[in-house]
């Protein structure tokens, strides 16, 4: 077990699934020779060769077209938006085809579409967005957002492994920031499944991707006023552990969604409007929900005064 940054696990993860399967490749902008934008497929093109690590044109619509087509073909590609604002060159695609092969014909479409995602890089309208909420309201697909470097290793291999469309947004100021002990053994994280980060019993958070850490942030300090916060990170957002965000309603009767999307979005799977969430509410306390802001700092809100 080796100390891993949330890349590193990321990397680690996606080499391991090129090893174990044959017919794994990955495709995307710059991924072969200049190792990804951020590095994630760095020296992938020496290690797997050129017909594994595909260095394609800038044409995400021609990038989710041919993962699709090699998927219904029995492939599992892993294609990345160099930047997740890029996908919406892709959407119909991914909405109209790949999520509505199994509905249309029963076909399985196992790809994966990498996503860095989030603000705080200093990176501006065209590389900040946070657009998980656009797919997290269409059957046929699936969508994870890990937070630490364990969640980003086993979630990948997860996606890779899934017979559906599987869209998996990493956020870009976790790739370096984040560090913890990584199991070198095969591991995996069910999609669907939810995570206790921190117990608590007054109030409950509900949260993914970096709000988990500010959320941990906001807990701690918090808890030396003697409030006892629970933080729940989703990791998954479509399918989302509703049982889980029962639980935690239950346990607290007081919940605050934090997520990176626009207030005018529905939280990416609509957490405050979750029929099990609704039915488990035992209080009245509103659901706060913070607007976005352009850095990562202003997004490490403090919002101790609405828990008093």
């Amino acid at each position: 077990m080796a100390v891993k940054t949330y890349i590193e696990a990321l990397s680690d993860g996606l080499r391991e699934e090129m090893h174990r399967d044959k017919n794994v490749y990955m495709l995307g902008e710059d991924i072969g020779q200049y190792g990804g934008a951020f590095k994630v497929t760095k020296g992938f093109l020496e290690e797997f060769g050129p017909e594994r690590i595909v260095d394609t044109p800038l044409a995400e619509s021609a990038i989710i077209g041919v993962a699709i087509g090699s998927a219904m073909m029995g492939m599992r590609p892993v294609a990345e938006m160099q930047f997740a604002d890029f996908v919406a060159c892709g959407f119909n695609q991914l909405i109209n085809n790949a999520a509505k092969m199994h509905y249309r014909w029963g076909a399985a479409v196992p790809m994966v579409v990498r996503l860095p995602s989030g603000g705080g890089v200093r990176g501006g309208p065209f590389h900040s967005q946070n657009p998980e909420a656009w797919f997290c309201h269409t059957p046929g697909l699936k969508v994870v957002a890990p937070s630490t470097p364990n969640d980003a290793k086993g979630l990948i291999k997860s996606a890779i492994r899934d017979n559906n469309p599987v869209l998996y947004f990493e956020h870009k100021y976790l790739y370096r920031r984040i560090k913890e002990e990584v199991p070198d053994n095969d591991f995996s994280i069910p999609i669907g499944r939810g995570d206790i980060k921190r117990p608590g019993a007054d109030v409950s958070i509900i949260t993914y991707g970096s709000m988990v850490h500010a959320s941990l942030e906001a807990a701690e300090k918090l808890a030396a006023e003697g409030i006892d916060v629970e933080v729940m990170d989703l990791r998954s957002l479509l399918p989302y552990d509703q049982e889980m965000i029962a639980d935690t309603v239950k346990k607290s009767s007081r919940t605050s969604s934090r997520t990176w999307t626009r207030r005018s979005s529905a939280s990416p799977p609509s957490m405050r409007r979750c029929p099990t969430a609704r039915r488990s509410r035992t209080s009245s306390c509103p659901t706060p929900k913070r607007s976005p802001r352009r850095s990562a700092k202003s997004r490490r809100f403090e919002f101790e005064s609405r828990i008093h």
